[in-house]
């Protein structure tokens, strides 16, 4: 299986024959060299930066960002399974609260893959 990229910042820049300059220039930059360091995974641009970006090149970040998305999805998903069991374990024991309830149920809305450890996330 090929790995996946960092980011695709260079693949799309290319793909629409900006320059790092040129997007430099759209992002508000004074200098092509961020651009190259965001490209090469050596810096990871601010959240603002992120958006700006994903405007330039009409894709989300999780998309342009792919590998970092993927890590962070690594991240969170485990403790995202640990709430549910914990909340689970609070209604199996009939100590839950409403609170609890919207908090299952909204679980069940996004992140129905949770429930099956044998599920890859």
């Amino acid at each position: 299986m090929a790995s996946r990229l960092n980011n695709y910042l260079r693949p799309h820049r290319r793909r629409i024959g900006l320059s790092q300059s040129e997007v430099a220039f759209l992002l508000g930059a004074h200098e092509g060299g961020r651009i190259s360091r965001y490209e090469k995974g050596h810096r990871i641009p601010t959240l603002r930066t992120a958006l700006a970006i994903a405007t330039v090149f009409g894709d989300s970040p999780s998309n342009l960002f792919s590998g970092i998305q993927t890590g962070v999805d690594r991240e969170v998903l485990p403790r995202i399974r640990q709430l549910r069991a914990r909340l689970e374990k609070k209604h199996k024991e009939q100590r839950e609260t409403p609170a609890d309830n919207r908090k299952l149920h909204w679980l069940d809305e996004h992140w129905p893959a949770t429930t099956n450890p044998d599920s890859k996330a």
